[in-house]
């Protein structure tokens, strides 16, 4: 009894993701899926998006949500910063493209793009698979040009996500030049 006890703190202790991040220099999986930007549905790409910049690919557990609703308005009024540095912004959960192409209007305020894996495709390759059945953990990645990972963050503190991957992208923009 004390041992089922002790493994229940210990499971709450953990992080919500089940696998470790990837790690800064691990090639990042390609991958494509439904997205939506102010209600309209589209394919994202990734390999199209970095073509463009870096990519800031935030996994988030679950739409509509206290703590994913606090992450989605950082990120809708921190885009234009995102933007200004080259950096393309997008949220990944395992919604499904319904659900996301009105939290893309309500939530992100149509600033930038949520996309959809309702198959956990996505979520697995990227080890952003939540202990919790059917979520994404808040795991946050600067993928850069070259398909690597420039920076992982993984962490509770939705608005830390915004904050760290901000200057994540800014140390990446220093760097090139």
């Amino acid at each position: 009894m004390r041992l089922a006890r002790l493994t229940a703190v210990a499971a709450l202790a953990l992080p919500l993701s089940a696998w470790p991040a990837l790690k800064p220099g691990d090639a990042a999986p390609p991958f494509r899926t439904p997205a939506a930007v102010g209600g309209q549905v589209f394919e994202f790409d990734l390999a199209e998006a970095l073509k463009k910049g870096p990519v800031v690919l935030y996994f988030f557990p679950k739409a509509f949500t206290q703590g994913c609703t606090i992450e989605a308005n950082a990120f809708a009024e921190a885009t234009p910063r995102f933007a200004a540095l080259g950096a393309t912004v997008v949220g990944l959960s395992h919604d499904d493209i319904d659900t996301l192409r009105k939290f893309s209007v309500e939530e992100c305020r149509d600033k930038f793009a949520v996309a959809s894996d309702p198959k956990a495709r996505t979520i697995q390759a990227y080890d952003a698979a939540s202990l919790l059945p059917g979520m994404a953990g808040r795991i946050s990645y600067v993928i850069g040009q070259d398909g690597r990972i420039a920076f992982a963050h993984e962490g509770s503190n939705p608005l830390q996500h915004v904050e760290e991957t901000l200057k994540a992208v800014q140390r990446l923009g220093a760097a090139r030049r």
